[in-house]
């Protein structure tokens, strides 16, 4: 199934964006990632990615991208979403089923809104419309920890915020490791991408979204709190709206039937 895994990347500009594609299907699925990728991109990790989402490998050729490498001072998340279109029309995706995470779900939302077209259905998964005092709190926080260089304060205060208690005590077995790997040459990437997360409104321009649309959100989310979810839904017009309740931001891999529940209303 996963042969065809491969890494890409997209020239946009004096930048450009990493990208891996995998699956067999007929139809686009484009996947968003979070903050995290400030921190990491795609590159080199097709068979990994092709491995996490081989749900939807049957359905469709899905494409992971990053954002770009050089993110300029203050960009914004709608910067991104212009990024991300440009990417997709070079690489010909139009009318792609969108699905985008936390931050990416934030980018989602202005691909919808600022380029319609190139959208034909779209998941947006602990996410949330605008600002509000638990992302703010969560996020300049790992904007200190980043500043500090203290790789292993900013892993480990994710995780808390993000796991279950079931799932954190798996986890927290491996917290005196998380200051030795996965630590980047720099932090800037992930403060800028952090930066956008904080200043994120699109409150009054969501109603401009026409595709049918999926919120998903976590119910104990303590990074974009716990009614962000049914904020964003009440927001676009006819959308649907499934909270896992006693799950929080990583929602999206705790609950087994996630990729199921998405892959139906894809489908439709």
């Amino acid at each position: 199934m996963f042969l065809n895994a491969k890494n890409g990347r997209v020239q946009l500009g004096t930048s450009g964006m990493d990208y891996v594609s995998f699956g067999r299907g007929g139809g686009a699925l484009v996947l968003l990632p979070g903050l995290g990728d400030g921190l990491a991109t795609v590159k080199g990790m097709a068979a990994a990615l092709a491995w996490a989402y081989r749900a939807y490998a049957k359905a469709y050729t899905v494409f992971v991208f990053s954002r770009k490498d050089e993110l300029p001072e203050g960009c914004s998340t709608r910067q991104m979403a212009v990024d991300q279109a440009e990417a997709m029309r070079a690489l010909g995706l139009a009318r792609a089923d969108v699905m985008g995470v936390s931050q990416g779900g934030m980018v989602a939302q202005y691909l919808a809104i600022d380029h319609p077209e190139l959208v034909r259905r779209l998941v947006l998964a602990v996410t949330l419309a605008g600002p509000n005092e638990t992302v703010q709190n969560a996020v300049s926080g790992w904007i200190g920890m980043a500043n500090r260089g203290d790789h292993r304060a900013l892993m480990t205060d994710t995780a808390e915020r993000s796991y279950s208690q079931k799932a954190l005590k798996k986890y927290r077995l491996l917290y005196p490791f998380l200051g030795l790997v996965g630590r980047p040459k720099g932090y800037g990437r992930f403060i800028a991408q952090a930066n956008a997360c904080v200043r994120h409104d699109a409150r009054r321009e969501l109603g401009r979204i026409q595709c049918p649309t999926l919120v998903i959100g976590g119910g104990c989310d303590r990074i974009v709190g716990p009614q962000a979810a049914a904020e964003l839904a009440g927001l676009i017009r006819g959308s649907r709206c499934y909270i896992y309740e006693g799950l929080g931001h990583a929602a999206y891999e705790e609950a087994p039937d996630f990729n199921e529940r998405v892959l139906r209303f894809l489908a439709e």
